[in-house]
């Protein structure tokens, strides 16, 4: 118990930064899928719920249009409830995969002061991976290709 309050006291290692983790797929059927997962309790307030866990916020998934994780500013990700109007900017106007994102990412967040960024497959299989902070860890790939990662901008 005591080297429990110690470590609790002690301040935070940079080198073991935790945060968000997420994936999405699409399967040889043309099922669609999101996961989204926070990085834990660390510097968060007791009692916050973030983005992660609420659907439609940090994650969503639909075959009819895309699967959607995010990572970022939570409440920001949850008052514009990003991952879904990523679906419904493609369902309802009509936008690409990258046109959407690009929008979610690039305009809406950082007007209320968000940062971050997203991974996302379509229906048809198509990527989007952007971000609007420094960096952002990601990799993708398809079935028999060799996978792709990156942090910074290419």
């Amino acid at each position: 118990y005591e080297q429990l309050l110690a470590a609790r006291a002690a301040p935070l290692d940079e080198t073991k930064k935790m945060g968000t983790v997420g994936a999405v797929a699409r399967d040889k059927f043309g099922n669609l899928a999101a996961a989204t997962s926070t990085g834990g309790m660390t510097n968060k307030l007791p009692g916050r719920v973030g983005d992660s866990p609420l659907v439609g916020a940090g994650c969503y998934a639909n075959n009819a249009s895309v699967a959607v994780s995010c990572t970022g500013t939570g409440e920001v990700f949850i008052r514009t409830l990003a991952a879904y109007d990523i679906a419904a900017l493609m369902e309802y106007g009509g936008l690409s995969l990258a046109d959407a994102c690009e929008r979610v990412v690039m305009e809406k967040l950082p007007a209320l002061g968000g940062s971050g960024g997203l991974i996302a497959v379509d229906h048809e299989g198509n990527v989007a991976l952007p971000f609007n902070s420094e960096g952002m860890y990601r990799a993708w790939g398809y079935a028999g290709d060799t996978p792709t990662t990156g942090i910074y901008r290419e």
